[in-house]
């Protein structure tokens, strides 16, 4: 496949090849090469690509899992003044996507975050990205996995762990059976599982409005306790919800004309999910009374039946929420695979991961991410209260590759070497400043268990990187002798 189009200028933007593609590095693939004959490639000319639409259900598809059917719930038992997080974390989470929007165009190739961060930071730096990306990957998936067994479970009722494990193992692997083949099918797959979910949401999210009472809101503050605990265990809650937002960025080779629909599709994804996210949360807090709604476990279910009467309508939540996750994992698989592709092209992932099956797939990295998936997914019937832990630490390693990207954002920014506009500075700068922000807060909202433990997983990628790099013939500097005292021969 051929290098990108360059994208258009921006403020502050780098000279030369600092805003192009990043090198390839000695031992790595060209890019877009497969290691295998076979067609399709990865989206090439006359390749399957995402359109707008498809690529904006992506980001969709995976910001929207199963947490939203549940948060009201765990809002509730806070109290109102989570709008208001909610608000700031929109905003926030909108100025990220624009970020992602202009380094998008900037650098129109797969691998987002892990792109942007190695373009600015070094092949270090870019590796710790895509490393800290493909744990929240595989292990997010898990967490989706285990609420979406609920919702499946509405129906079987198999409530025994062997048979939670079991339907949790179905709903990994029909995703990952349906990347294996192809892009053409991921998008379509998700386009129809986005629409499923996202119709009714926003259904609840407006007629809501009209049945809202003020007499079911809550206290302000739910808990009594302090203000500040109380704003930011709402935080930890609410930020994790946004991530997948760099979706499409990462898949950047397979959309068509990223520079201009990459930045696009990340902002309307966000722009609509935190829409329906705001609107939906104030009709089921307006149409739930709040004792009822703190003990829920399907608030929208609850608003329905208040809304027009009866109790059938739980099951058409239920189906909702099982569109909803297996449309989230099928677009995290695709992602669990994507970002490890483009780091071994440039050969800091093993080479596997590069590798592509006859209709374009990176078979690898959808096998063992599936695999990986499913361990924690046993992990997680086999401990108490893995779950939180599990989107904890999701949301831990979720920061890094957001925060790596805001700060490349700057960088370029700063360092840009030109003339550039003052207006159009400042405004850039303000936007990668809230970004910046933004990945502080998920960082102090994830709490001490989950970064602790996401430290400890992202040191076990050094010895990765030392090994990738030690196949690819690369070694540190290596010490001389001492030249002997005196003068030359």
């Amino acid at each position: 496949m051929g290098e990108p189009s360059p994208a258009p200028r921006e403020a502050g933007e780098p000279t030369g090849t600092a805003a192009g593609r990043p090198p390839r590095e000695a031992g790595g693939p060209p890019s877009g090469e497969s290691g295998e004959s076979g067609e399709g490639g990865t989206g090439g000319e006359g390749g399957d690509r995402l359109g707008l639409p498809g690529a904006t259900a992506l980001v969709i598809g995976n910001i929207v899992g199963t947490g939203i059917f549940l948060l009201p719930a765990s809002l509730a038992a806070i109290g109102t003044l989570s709008f208001a997080v909610m608000a700031v974390t929109t905003l926030a989470a909108i100025a990220l996507a624009i970020v992602f929007g202009r380094l998008g165009g900037r650098i129109p190739s797969s691998g987002g975050p892990y792109a942007y961060a190695r373009q600015a930071f070094g092949e270090f730096v870019g590796f710790w990205t895509a490393w800290s990306f493909w744990l929240t990957a595989w292990g997010g998936n898990a967490g989706i996995a285990v609420a979406w067994v609920g919702y499946v479970n509405y129906f079987l009722g198999w409530d025994g762990t062997l048979g939670k494990i079991v339907i949790g193992l179905v709903g990994v692997w029909i995703p990952a059976l349906i990347n294996l083949t192809g892009v053409k099918n991921i998008g379509l797959f998700q386009l129809v599982t986005t629409v499923l979910k996202f119709v009714p949401l926003i259904f609840i999210a407006i007629v809501g409005l009209f049945f809202v009472s003020a007499d079911n809101f809550g206290p302000f503050n739910a808990q009594g306790g302090s203000l500040w605990d109380a704003v930011w265990l709402a935080a930890g809650l609410i930020l994790f919800i946004y991530s997948g937002m760099e979706s499409v960025t990462i898949v950047a080779e397979r959309i068509r004309d990223p520079v201009r629909n990459v930045g696009r599709a990340s902002i309307y994804g966000v722009l609509a999910c935190g829409a329906m996210y705001l609107l939906a949360t104030v009709a089921i807090f307006g149409t739930v009374p709040h004792d009822r709604l703190v003990g829920s476990t399907a608030p929208f279910a609850d608003a329905i039946n208040n809304m027009f009467g009866g109790s059938g309508w739980g099951g058409v939540m239920a189906a909702c929420a099982i569109a909803s996750g297996i449309g989230a994992l099928n677009g995290w698989t695709m992602l669990v695979a994507e970002m490890p592709m483009a780091a071994a092209r440039d050969g800091l992932f093993p080479a596997g991961f590069g590798r592509l099956s006859r209709r374009g797939a990176p078979f690898v990295g959808i096998v063992a991410g599936s695999l990986l998936t499913s361990l924690m997914l046993l992990f997680a019937y086999a401990s108490e209260n893995a779950f939180n832990t599990i989107l904890l630490f999701a949301s831990f390693t979720t920061a890094i590759p957001y925060f790596f990207s805001a700060a490349a954002q700057l960088f370029w920014l700063v360092t840009g070497g030109r003339g550039i506009d003052r207006g159009r500075m400042v405004k850039d700068l303000t936007i990668a400043c809230v970004a910046l922000l933004f990945a502080f807060a998920i960082v102090y909202g994830s709490g001490d268990e989950a970064v602790m433990l996401g430290i400890l997983a992202m040191l076990i990628g050094v010895p990765v990187y030392i090994w990738t790099k030690a196949e690819r013939g690369e070694y540190g500097t290596r010490e001389r002798p001492a030249r002997p005292a005196g003068p030359r021969p």
